[in-house]
């Protein structure tokens, strides 16, 4: 092309992908600013639209609602966090210090005095008045166990699940969510290097050993199998940002948002140096994909900057919203409620259960070894 001096210009094409790219993130830039200005209630999707100097139908074609575009805010945010960590320069002496430096980090996202209420509640990333609906709090609340469950792993890499691990990392979550409960009104009331210390102490709280599910003696045996299986590619670990290669000899567990936890049945039961991976799916990628997306990110984030990479939490996590790894292994629909597990080896599934324990049921079933000896 060449303009009237008869200089010469080159045009730019760009992808409908890349257009696309460009959309959502100038989508996202005057979400971030709207909800930072009016708060998630008074926000409006064509405000939002004005912003981005879009059109009302360019938002809703990227996203399905303003609650959808308030949890991608977030878990922008979150990802964003999650990208600058660095791992400390040396490891927490004990879980006690691990705790508190946990909890230090976690508490930057305390609003200040001067915020006001809307900048607070995004600093915070609360979910205040945004999850609404009992699937949504059912999510929030296996999410939360979740977490738990992570931080557990990583404070005491070495103690299985039945410990009283995850109800001390269950008890510091508690206290640090109360804190920023508390903190979305009346910011500056606790001193954060207080909570950070009492947090700490959390880790030599003595517990009673966790019971194992009432369910799990009625769980129906894992199948044998010996189906071949074409792994997808192109999956990451949440918590190392690593590949994943599912074609190695692994433990595959492939769980709803809504029945997460459940990765403790394969966790406390499988055999001792077998990977596990957790493939989180559902059936609302949009709202409920983006809410674990935003609350398993985020903790990471935290964890990144407390553990070196060797004590990060050996559970290996892949956020499917596409259900590729379900349709690799057969499962159609999942949903929020999906609950199914295979063991994978030499490139062929060796065993599955699906269903109330499969991951359990997986984690129990033995199979012949190479030498042809039962384990």
């Amino acid at each position: 092309m060449t303009r009237p001096d008869g200089r010469q210009v080159r045009m730019v094409r760009l992808t409908r992908a890349q257009q696309q790219e460009r959309t959502r993130a100038a989508v996202l830039v005057a979400a971030r600013a709207e909800f930072a200005e009016r708060g998630f209630a008074d926000a409006k999707v064509d405000r939002i639209a004005e912003r981005a100097e879009l059109t009302r139908g360019a938002v809703y074609s990227n996203f399905t609602g303003k609650r959808a575009l308030y949890l991608a805010v977030l878990a922008a945010a979150a990802e964003q966090d999650r990208a600058i960590a660095e791992p400390p320069a040396k490891s927490p002496a004990d879980a006690e210090q691990a705790l508190s430096a946990f909890a230090r980090i976690w508490l930057e996202r305390l609003p200040f005095i001067g915020d006001t209420p809307s900048q607070g509640h995004l600093q915070l990333r609360s979910l205040s008045g945004v999850v609404a609906g009992e699937p949504a709090r059912e999510a929030l609340a296996e999410l939360a166990r979740f977490e738990a469950q992570l931080l557990a792993l990583a404070l005491e890499p070495h103690a299985p699940l039945r410990t009283g691990a995850v109800r001390r990392a269950a008890l510091a979550l508690t206290l640090l969510h109360g804190t920023a409960s508390l903190a979305e009104n009346a910011p500056g009331v606790h001193d954060p290097f207080d909570i950070a210390r009492a947090a700490g102490h959390l880790a030599a709280t003595p517990l009673t050993d966790d019971a194992d599910p009432p369910h799990l003696p009625y769980v129906a045996p894992a199948a044998a199998t010996s189906a071949d299986w074409e792994a997808p590619g192109g999956l990451v670990d949440e918590v190392t940002g690593r590949p994943v290669d599912l074609d190695e000899d692994a433990m595959v567990v492939v769980l709803g948002v809504r029945r997460l936890s459940a990765v403790g049945d394969a966790l406390r039961d499988a055999p001792q140096g077998e990977a596990v991976t957790c493939v989180v799916v559902t059936g609302d990628p949009a709202e409920t994909g983006r809410l674990a997306r935003l609350r398993i990110v985020d903790l990471v984030a935290c964890l990144l900057r407390v553990f070196p990479p060797e004590q990060l939490p050996r559970l290996r996590i892949v956020l499917d919203d596409a259900g590729t790894v379900p349709a690799a292994i057969g499962l159609d629909a999942p949903d929020d409620l999906t609950e199914a597990a295979v063991r994978c080896r030499d490139g062929l599934i060796v065993a599955r259960a699906e269903g109330r324990g499969a991951g359990h049921a997986v984690a129990v079933h033995r199979t012949r070894d190479d030498d042809g000896r039962r384990h």
